[in-house]
């Protein structure tokens, strides 16, 4: 399997296709294989190892959404609940409607931040993306200013956005989780990085898993990549409001896509999940928490922006801010019923299979991933094809 997997790497790298990328794959917690190919600096021929540190974007959700577990196991959040009664700036949300921003019918409830139901958009040219736009724009233009914008400020000012849709009637993937972060904050009354911190992090022993990469660790964060006519082209971008050298703590921590990390301490988080909460002999989540977590899906009539999305989530729900495999008759993906996980705009990818004990994690950082994501699909059929 590892030598399968070391030679599709070794082909995209070639190919252009990505800088680097490496993968990790456990078994009933035990390492099936580890490959790494390529460079996380290619113009100063750095090699990408194990120890890189990836800018995980996306797939800071499913940890945000255990977050919100624990507190909602702990009795402090009801997912059923309105979200004013957690945020009050919530309860004057509007929609907008035939052209009109109009007060909506019915409140966000915090398991429409959960499950992508809540109409809160990400940047898109319909009139609800043009004001959630505004808002990451003014987000982006204090990023290296001396008042940069908090989480908890982020969530006053999307709720003067107008909702694309009434709470609770479509999927449609945005900012949700990046209000959850906020909301992690105001009933825990820790900042959401501490929270993680002494709830996840230090516990599960993910030191290198934080919203920056301080001095000592700068030389492992991978760059970032773009194509271009002449090849792979290191892409600076501060997307999403976030600093692309993550080389300052920041005031936004941005419950959808701020944290950095690398395989080894995801793969904590991973099997913690696995496990039914436990790790090393610590409770982390409830075991019903983690079942709620990892058997979440859309309502039926809900998810046909998913499929519109993501072609290849056929078969798939989403729920938990992660996807949830349903139905094998249509995903082209090898993967068991209740498969688990979600990726990351730079192209970063978890799995977790429950029936069969596996994980697979794989990290690189390449924008437009095209056709690195069709590698990603790749290796994890040839993990299904190779374990089960």
């Amino acid at each position: 399997m590892q030598e399968k997997i070391y030679e599709v790497l070794s082909r995209a790298v070639e190919n252009g296709d990505i800088s680097g990328a490496n993968v990790l794959v456990q078994k009933n917690g035990e390492e099936q294989a580890y490959c790494e190919c390529g460079f996380r600096d290619i113009e100063n021929k750095v090699p990408l190892t194990r120890d890189t540190i990836f800018r995980l974007y996306s797939m800071t959700k499913p940890i945000t959404a255990a977050a919100v577990m624990l507190l909602v196991s702990q009795g402090r959040i009801d997912l059923s609940g309105d979200l004013g009664e957690y945020l009050p700036e919530f309860y004057n949300a509007r929609v907008c409607r035939d052209g009109e921003c109009v007060p909506v019918k019915t409140p966000i409830k915090v398991r429409d931040l959960m499950n992508m139901t809540s109409g809160i958009t990400y940047p898109d040219d319909s009139m609800a993306g043009r004001q959630s736009g505004a808002v990451f724009d003014e987000l982006g233009e204090r990023l290296y200013g001396e008042r940069p914008m908090t989480t908890r400020e982020f969530a006053v000012k999307m709720a003067d956005a107008a909702l694309a849709f009434e709470p609770g009637t479509q999927f449609r993937y945005g900012a949700s989780a990046d209000i959850l972060g906020a909301l992690v904050e105001e009933v825990s009354g820790m900042s959401f990085r501490d929270f993680l911190i002494e709830n996840f992090f230090l516990p599960l022993g993910m030191n290198d898993t934080d919203f920056y990469v301080p001095k000592q660790k700068q030389e492992r964060l991978a760059k970032v990549y773009d194509y271009s006519g002449e090849g792979l082209v290191e892409c600076p971008t501060n997307h999403l409001g976030l600093r692309y050298g993550r080389d300052v703590l920041p005031a936004f921590q941005s419950g959808g896509a701020g944290l950095c990390s690398t395989l080894d301490d995801y793969a904590n988080f991973a099997q913690m999940l696995l496990l039914g909460g436990r790790r090393c002999g610590k409770r982390i989540l409830p075991g019903f928490a983690v079942h709620y977590l990892t058997h979440g899906g859309l309502e039926a009539g809900q998810d046909a922006y998913l499929r519109e999305g993501w072609p290849w989530l056929d078969g798939y729900t989403y729920g938990n801010l992660m996807r949830v495999r349903r139905d094998g008759r249509r995903t082209t993906l090898f993967s068991g019923r209740g498969e688990y996980g979600w990726d990351g705009w730079l192209g970063m990818f978890f799995s977790n299979e429950p029936d069969y004990g596996i994980t697979l994690l794989f990290g690189t950082q390449q924008i437009g991933m095209g056709r690195a994501a069709t590698l990603v699909r790749k290796v994890k059929n040839i993990v299904m094809g190779e374990l089960i």
